[in-house]
């Protein structure tokens, strides 16, 4: 499991709060629709290709990238990877399948139909989100800074976020939707909206209380899974270890 950075509720409500600024649109969520998901997976990619969904999960000894059914949150097809990985963001590219390992150095290329292992790539930073844009691969790392690659993994381009100016660093999982990156503002319920081109974020979107309070365990962890389906325009969310995955849709505050 990562380390909790100090990422505080307090500076949360700081960044919302300057919400006045005209460039930066201010957002909460409203649920749709709820499905079951399967509350021991530790979620650190979740996408959508053609209707389907697919995640990847991570924690050592327990890191999977799953197929999963929507309307029962179980698995239809499953990898498990050895105890030593820790298993990141994933998304598929053309047939291939790429996932990321937190601070194991490299990243793992898969036939998304079959699931067959193709290659293993070093990768030089760590690991966390992982999106496209359908020519690049994006990625985080946990700065402020997220990374273009190829389809050899190999740095094409990169850009730093800001928020009102300043950099925002503990970027997540990323989603692609509509040419803006969303991503996960790790240990906050807050993603951000942003432009690919220069790094600017164009819009916060509050998600707090997403997850009922009375559905809360110990092992509940953060708000962390965006996967857009483009077939239908819908958005879906969830988080670490969390009991639901929601459909949901923009409300402008």
């Amino acid at each position: 499991m990562k380390p909790r950075v100090q990422f505080s509720v307090f500076l949360l409500s700081v960044f919302l709060s300057l919400g006045c600024s005209a460039q930066v649109k201010q957002y909460r969520v409203k649920v749709v629709n709820q499905y079951p998901h399967d509350e021991t997976s530790y979620t650190q990619g979740l996408f959508m290709v053609e209707g389907r969904m697919y995640e990847s999960t991570g924690t050592y000894g327990g890191s999977t990238f799953r197929k999963v059914d929507i309307r029962t949150g179980e698995a239809l097809r499953r990898l498990n990877f050895g105890d030593k990985y820790f298993v990141e963001g994933s998304v598929a590219l053309g047939d291939s399948l790429y996932i990321l390992t937190w601070t194991n150095r490299v990243a793992f290329i898969y036939d998304l139909d079959s699931l067959e292992y193709i290659s293993t790539h070093a990768y030089p930073r760590q690991g966390w989100g992982l999106t496209t844009d359908g020519r690049s691969l994006i990625t985080s790392d946990g700065s402020s800074r997220l990374y273009f690659l190829d389809r050899n993994l190999k740095v094409t381009g990169s850009v730093n976020v800001r928020l009102h100016g300043k950099p925002l660093n503990y970027l997540n999982e990323l989603e692609y939707i509509d040419g803006k990156i969303w991503a996960n503002v790790y240990m906050t319920n807050m993603i951000v909206v942003i432009e690919p081109s220069d790094g600017n974020v164009e819009a916060v979107i509050d998600c707090t209380g997403l997850l009922p309070q009375k559905m809360r365990k110990p092992d509940t962890d953060v708000l962390n899974g965006i996967a857009y389906d483009s077939l239908t325009g819908k958005i879906y969310l969830t988080g670490k270890n969390w009991p639901l995955l929601f459909e949901i849709e923009l409300q402008e505050k």
